[in-house]
């Protein structure tokens, strides 16, 4: 496994602690940013391992699809998580109030959780 990819692997599981620590400390739409970031890490980790960097989120988003949603390679409902979780972090970064419930944010960390573990499966990591 590549460094980069542990790293991105780490930041991911970084940004699952620290949606958890948001939530009960009621900061619920941080806390769906952070979930959002854990899936964009762990994402990468991915794609990294596919010989594939990409630094925005719409090209991630992308490769991510067609390499592992399109080709079965993992269940679809990831790359819907992905997406979903992204435009749930725009709304809470950039929409003032911003509308994230405790009920949404942890469905939001729960998909994150499920995210990681799936891609930590596919790469045989912890």
């Amino acid at each position: 496994m590549r460094e980069a990819t542990k790293a991105f692997l780490d930041k991911a599981q970084d940004n699952i602690e620290a949606c958890e620590a948001l939530i009960g400390l009621g900061h619920f739409d941080i806390a769906a940013s952070r979930a959002y970031y854990a899936m964009f890490y762990a994402a990468s980790a991915l794609l990294i391992e596919e010989g594939e960097e990409h630094a925005s989120h719409g090209a991630v988003q992308g490769a991510f699809g067609r390499l592992y949603a399109k080709s079965g390679r993992l269940d679809p409902k990831f790359h819907r998580y992905l997406i979903d979780a992204y435009r749930e972090r725009q709304a809470a970064d950039y929409d003032a109030p911003a509308e994230v419930g405790a009920e949404e944010a942890k469905i939001l960390l729960n998909q994150a959780k499920e995210f990681l573990s799936a891609i930590e499966g596919l790469l045989g990591h912890r």
